[in-house]
């Protein structure tokens, strides 16, 4: 990601996602971290702002992070409201350096594609953001998908996978491993929805 051609292709996505409901992986992060009033969670990929938006209806304050330059004009848009509970970082995940400590994170269909070289210490930066007690929640794709040959992106097999929440809690791992339909067309899906808590 990061080329003009990229952004064209992300830019078309979160146009199209407009009207689609919010994520149930969101959902259920919400539902087990509690309440939100008062406390951080942080919107990885925010995207359209679908759950950057539920989760501010939810009484969170929102840290959500896009590569888009139009991410801001987007989320202001649709949260015209936020009373200062919306802040906004435009950049790509292997530029970030830290995150701010939060309760809630969530990274919906985002993580799979930062670089190989690169995701290991972005998720040990994602490790050290999440508070005791906070809530993970992300997609990652498993090694059987058919976008598997790409070399930019990160794919694990399933032991790989729950390598990456040692330590934490795994209170929901499921394994979605069929044909389907992409933005882009069919392909075969292979994902681990994963909600975790840091105890």
């Amino acid at each position: 990601m990061g080329s003009v051609a990229d952004s064209k292709v992300w830019a078309d996505y979160n146009a199209a996602q407009a009207d689609r409901p919010v994520r149930s992986l969101c959902l259920d992060a919400m539902a087990l971290a509690g309440p939100g009033t008062g406390r951080r969670a942080i919107d990885l990929g925010c995207g359209a702002g679908k759950e950057t938006l539920a989760l501010l209806n939810n009484g969170w304050h929102v840290h959500a992070v896009d590569s888009l330059p139009d991410t801001p004009d987007r989320l202001r848009a649709i949260a015209p409201d936020a009373d200062g509970r919306l802040s906004i970082e435009v950049r790509a995940f292997q530029e970030l350096g830290i995150l701010p400590p939060a309760d809630l994170i969530f990274a919906g269909y985002s993580l799979p594609f930062i670089h190989p070289d690169t995701f290991g210490g972005f998720w040990a930066i994602v490790l050290d953001a999440l508070q005791h007690n906070g809530v993970l929640a992300v997609n990652l794709f498993g090694d059987r998908d058919s976008w598997a040959d790409i070399p930019e992106w990160n794919f694990h097999s399933e032991p790989e996978a729950r390598q990456l929440f040692a330590g934490l809690e795994i209170v929901k791992f499921e394994v979605y491993d069929a044909d389907g339909q992409s933005f882009r067309g069919p392909k075969h899906w292979h994902i681990y929805d994963v909600v975790a808590r840091k105890r």
